[in-house]
């Protein structure tokens, strides 16, 4: 049994924060911010939107490119590290949004990995039989978790959603492998310290000591992202006898410009096979692989036939990659 992509979707907030905006926030600079990252602007969450807010709009735009009803959907997964709440997992929102009323829907935490941790999850539930039709959503509102004061980690993160449908299949086309992994070695270099059981959102000290934001060692977490990322890759070409040369379009998780451009040069694949939106989204974590599979399908730069080649990073750490025939 094959596994299809068959629908794709994307939601974003309409407010956009700018680098020169952040001028005004921060000691920085649109320069020092483009120059280090390649970020130019991202997205921002308003009051009253929340992760499942984008991500119900997301997977309502898959479910329509796929022409596939909600409660035909057997399973809803969600990949976020901003839940609306602890609990109850955000997927069950969103299945209620939907209308998805025969689906079993659970989130998972796999940072900035979540969308390729799901894909691997729905892959082996449609290869099992288990399942038929399957959401796959990576929604966060990271800039709520972001310390605006912080100028080395709040440049870095915007908010949205992006989402596929996956569905069993006998046509040749496919979902061909992922390939998950994790090293927990590193969990404290790229974290959220606060409103766990460790640092509980009721001590004092965790609001006071800004606990509830999240902390990365950006030097360290640079160097294990590009060799991991990079592991991840060859570990799926490896697995299905291809080479760099084979890879249609590589769309990597859009977290530092040089990140991007340091995997993609390791593997051999140049900027006329490579796919980024990070200018104007930033870093979105579990979401940013979705939007760019959105936009790049929705813009026709994936074509029946392509070798899509994704490939993911984030705290945990945790990493992974897919690899589709389109």
């Amino acid at each position: 049994m094959n596994v299809r992509i068959t629908g794709t979707g994307s939601a974003l907030p309409g407010k956009i924060l700018t680098n020169a905006e952040l001028e005004t926030l921060v000691d920085t600079s649109d320069e020092w911010i483009t120059t280090r990252t390649g970020i130019k602007e991202r997205r921002i969450a308003a009051e009253g939107e929340y992760t499942s807010t984008f991500a119900a709009e997301a997977g309502r735009r898959a479910l329509e490119m796929a022409g596939v009803q909600p409660e035909e959907l057997d399973l809803i997964i969600l990949g976020t590290v901003t839940p609306d709440f602890p609990f109850p997992s955000t997927a069950c929102i969103v299945q209620d949004l939907l209308g998805a009323t025969n689906a079993t829907a659970f989130d998972l935490s796999a940072a900035c990995s979540g969308f390729i941790f799901g894909l691997s999850i729905a892959e082996k539930y449609l290869r099992s039989g288990s399942a038929r039709k399957i959401l796959v959503i990576g929604s966060e509102v990271l800039s709520r978790i972001v310390d605006w004061k912080d100028r080395n980690t709040c440049v870095l993160f915007g908010d949205g959603a992006g989402a596929a449908v996956l569905e069993a299949s006998d046509g040749d086309h496919s979902l061909l492998s992922t390939h998950t992994f994790s090293n927990g070695t590193y969990w404290n270099l790229l974290y959220q310290p606060g409103s766990g059981s460790r640092n509980p959102a009721t001590d004092s000290r965790t609001i006071d000591e800004r606990r509830i934001y999240l902390v990365m060692e950006g030097n360290d977490v640079f160097k294990h992202a590009v060799r991991s990322m990079e592991e991840a890759a060859v570990k799926a070409l490896d697995a299905n006898g291809l080479a760099p040369a084979d890879i249609s379009l590589l769309i990597p998780h859009q977290a530092n410009r040089r990140i991007i451009d340091a995997t993609a040069k390791r593997l051999g694949i140049g900027p006329d096979r490579l796919f980024t939106n990070l200018h104007r989204y930033g870093n979105t974590s579990s979401a940013s692989i979705p939007i760019a599979l959105d936009e790049a399908n929705r813009q026709g730069i994936i074509k029946p036939g392509s070798k899509l080649l994704m490939v993911a990073f984030g705290g945990g750490f945790t990493y992974g990659s897919a690899l589709v025939e389109w």
